[in-house]
């Protein structure tokens, strides 16, 4: 598997590359920022993304996704419960942080619990881990999981922003800690881990 990590925008958020070796097939999970950087890495890749998945709709996630979209025309792919506040309600909260960004374009897919994404010969399961937002996703498959802003490396999501709720987070890292323990994490800010370093270590879930 073709796995590349890029650090964007102000908030640092991690967007990532990720590619079959087989197919040159790829997906581009949460483009934040700095689209240009995003792209040339792409082409740099050599891999045909087919779908950019987003774990969730809070600017640090999407602000080049209008951009990238715009020049590579592959599927945008998130669960329906993030379609609208990704239109409004996310733009207006993304300025008490600083983040203006073009409204990015409706998803082309909505993904639910159980969905399965498959880039080439590789396939990850959609979970629905909400909390952080009402929809946020991770995407588990090929020994990995992107967890966006749900699970850190010895941290959790925000759970006092609009939206979200401590409980369903809760909730949502139970359904993670059931992965298996050598599961690479890979977040949206911060680096990666593995969920049994984090069973084990992460003081917010001990």
């Amino acid at each position: 598997m073709i796995l590349e990590t890029l650090v964007v925008g102000p908030l640092a958020s991690n967007c990532y590359i990720v590619g079959s070796e087989k197919t040159k097939a790829g997906m581009l999970v949460d483009p934040g920022d700095d689209a240009e950087a995003i792209l040339k890495a792409i082409t740099d890749s050599g891999l045909d993304i087919k779908f950019i998945v987003i774990t969730h709709g809070h600017l640090d996630h999407t602000g080049a996704l209008k951009e990238v979209y715009e020049n590579i025309w592959a599927e945008i792919a998130m669960h329906g419960d993030e379609a609208e506040p990704l239109q409004g309600e996310y733009q207006s909260l993304g300025l008490t942080f600083g983040l203006a960004y073009p409204t990015p374009p409706a998803p082309d897919r909505f993904l639910e619990d159980g969905d399965v994404i498959e880039v080439g010969d590789l396939k990850f399961s959609v979970l629905h881990t909400p909390g952080h937002t009402r929809g946020g996703i991770c995407f588990y498959g090929e020994g990995v999981v992107f967890t966006g802003d749900t699970l850190f490396n010895y941290g959790i999501g925000r759970y006092d922003l609009p939206g979200s709720s401590y409980d369903q987070l809760m909730e949502s890292l139970g359904k993670l800690m059931k992965l298996p323990d050598k599961t690479i994490v890979y977040p949206g800010h911060g680096p990666q881990t593995t969920i049994g370093t984090e069973r084990r270590t992460n003081p917010l879930l001990r």
